[in-house]
């Protein structure tokens, strides 16, 4: 995400677990929210102070100003996590906020979890605004939400296979890998794909955030004038891209042993406006082969995907597996990347050593590798 946004022309100021600090100006925070593809959500640090007491967090809380961000009457839902500071409990730090607004705070029927770590959502079912507050060694951060629903979920993925990616995910896999939208993509195991409709999505200049309406557009302080000028930046990245004809076929392949999942892959990329940059292939692993029409040497590709992480799949052993998938892959990819989201990276050497880890994750309460390599010309 650091080179997402250096390639807006911001200056990433600070790295956290999974999280970046960075001044953006108007124009680019729209651009944030409509072109990062590896973001969860664009948070926007409206007040910081210090609070050692509720008398004094009261006090912080009446004189944050809220005209810019929220809209009158808005109801708000607060997010609330405190590590190291007096004020421990979050439910009656939330419970402060909630007074703030009296079309919230006032109601007879208001709840707020008392339990620690948890959101405090109105009684709206968690539609309202979301400010999210944080407590640091008594120093506290207030940030609202620029994006609404989370950024990740692109609107497109309604049919799914077993344990699907997130879109962000798969678009940090390629970004890290370094794949270019020019060159092939292939995914044997493409279960739901989206690391394939992440590649054309990208390859059809499509920002991330294309058609949605994000939280940010209802803020007193939203700027039609940027956003239109943010707009029309994105509809020359489509006319640029590259438009598949006859003579152009698909160069990014989604394949799955399973029909099924082949099927939601198709019926995902339609819905994504994608469908006709993918060619889509029911075949085992063993049957893995370059894009229809790719000639049979000189060309580059990457060879990305998700396999089976634990247990037996078609009563064989996960190494078998990965072994084939590595053998086919430099058999008939020589000279291709490839790339592995693996959660055991000895079943990793099984297709090839010497893989290097690109990125370390932790997925559904897993650690998961992304390890990348070359294979052999």
């Amino acid at each position: 995400m650091v080179d997402e946004l250096v390639a807006l022309g911001a200056r990433p100021e600070r790295t956290g677990r999974g999280s970046v600090s960075v001044g953006l100006t108007t124009r680019r925070l729209y651009a944030a929210n409509l072109f990062l593809r590896c973001a969860t959500r664009v948070l926007v640090r409206i007040d910081r102070f210090t609070a050692r007491s509720f008398a004094d967090l009261e006090r912080q809380i009446t004189a944050i100003d809220w005209s810019p961000w929220l809209p009158s009457g808005a109801v708000p839902r607060f997010r609330v996590t405190t590590r190291h500071s007096r004020l421990w409990h979050d439910g009656a730090v939330g419970e402060r906020f909630v007074a703030a607004f009296p079309t919230r705070g006032d109601r007879d029927d208001d709840r707020v979890n008392p339990d620690p770590g948890v959101e405090v959502e109105g009684d709206d079912g968690g539609t309202g605004p979301l400010v999210v507050v944080r407590g640091l060694d008594d120093r506290f951060t207030v940030s609202v939400d620029a994006s609404g629903a989370p950024l990740h979920e692109r609107g497109w993925r309604q049919a799914t296979a077993k344990a699907p990616l997130r879109e962000s995910v798969a678009a940090g896999l390629l970004a890290s890998a370094g794949w270019d939208p020019s060159s092939a993509l292939v995914d044997p195991m493409c279960g739901s794909g989206t690391i394939a409709i992440e590649a054309a999505l990208l390859a059809a200049g499509t920002p991330a955030a294309a058609g949605r309406d994000l939280a940010l557009r209802a803020w007193p302080s939203f700027e039609p004038g940027t956003w239109a000028s943010v707009g029309a930046d994105a509809d020359q990245l489509r006319a640029e891209a590259p438009v598949p004809d006859g003579n152009d076929l698909p160069r990014i392949v989604a394949a799955d042993r399973d029909a099924g999942a082949v099927e939601a892959a198709r019926a995902n990329a339609e819905r994504a406006g994608v469908a006709d940059r993918i060619e889509f292939r029911v075949a085992p692993v063993a049957a893995l082969e370059p894009p229809t029409g790719t000639p049979p040497s000189g060309s580059t590709g990457l060879v990305a995907t998700n396999p089976p992480w634990g247990g037996r799949v078609g009563g064989g052993d996960l190494r078998n597996l990965y072994a084939t998938l590595g053998n086919v892959a430099a058999e008939r990819h020589p000279g291709w990347e490839i790339g592995v989201l693996v959660a055991d990276r000895s079943l990793a050497r099984q297709v090839r050593p010497g893989l290097g880890e690109r990125l370390h994750l932790e997925l559904g309460g897993r650690s998961a590798h992304w390890l990348v390599g070359r294979l052999p010309s």
